[in-house]
């Protein structure tokens, strides 16, 4: 196996940025931190986890991922969340790999969990995301939100990676709260226009998807819990763009 470089982008981790590292640590021979200023321990969490620790304010989501790829030593990449682990599959099956040819990407399933509960309904499994790359050929796509590895090939390992993604359903709302409001900056950035419409019409899409056509209802109450909590994404996540451009033009003030 050659040699890889782990990468994880955090803020205000230090919960979970312990076991991530123990988990990268399995398969990588150097591992860097992104960190955006947390103001908890995650940064002196990683260095005594033998992490190289960088700081920036965050970008979004490919631009801050893909900041600390020059620094590394080794051109594969492996990149994980810092609420992701390794599964025992993945680790076995990312060190049989050879990695020969740098133009393929790989794949892993995700196991999604609230608390210890894995959800699998609507979509939540087997959540394919691709997470091994050579950065020669392959990287991050500058997207502010839900970025993703663009590669010429890529080649699904089957194993899987461990996604403590909410504690409970009270941290799964903080988290839409969160993310929404992510999402809103990432698409006014871009250019994104308001819509008065929009958050009713992409939140009752989502809903119909996640029931319908990812099959949520008839996959018992997380069938529902899924898509429920998407569709509220989708409407926040939009309102909250109508809201960015309320408060800026407000403070303006009226033209004259």
């Amino acid at each position: 196996m050659k040699p890889i470089t782990g990468l994880v982008i955090t803020l205000n981790e230090a919960q979970h940025i312990g076991d991530c590292l123990d988990s990268l640590n399995q398969v990588c021979d150097e591992v860097i931190v992104v960190d955006s200023l947390s103001q908890d321990d995650t940064a002196q969490i990683a260095r005594s986890k033998g992490a190289k620790v960088l700081f920036q304010e965050y970008l979004g989501d490919g631009p801050q991922k893909a900041f600390g790829v020059p620094q590394a030593q080794n051109d594969w990449i492996l990149a994980l969340d810092a609420d992701e682990r390794l599964d025992s599959d993945a680790v076995d099956a990312i060190m049989a790999l050879p990695l020969d040819n740098p133009s393929v990407a790989y794949s892993f399933r995700r196991r999604n969990f609230c608390g210890p509960h894995w959800i699998r309904a609507a979509g939540f499994y087997p959540d394919e995301v691709v997470r091994l790359y050579n950065r020669t050929t392959s990287g991050y796509l500058p997207k502010k939100a839900h970025s993703s590895v663009q590669a010429p090939k890529y080649v699904r390992t089957g194993a899987h990676i461990l996604h403590f993604t909410y504690e409970n359903f009270s941290h799964w709302m903080q988290r839409i709260d969160q993310l929404s409001t992510r999402d809103a900056w990432a698409m006014k950035m871009r250019g994104t226009q308001p819509s008065a419409f929009r958050p009713a019409r992409h939140a009752l899409s989502a809903l119909v998807r996640k029931l319908i056509f990812k099959g949520g209802m008839f996959q018992g109450g997380d069938g529902f819990t899924v898509a429920v909590t998407t569709a509220f994404h989708a409407y926040m996540k939009y309102a909250k763009l109508n809201e960015l451009y309320e408060n800026e033009a407000r403070s303006k003030g009226p033209e004259i």
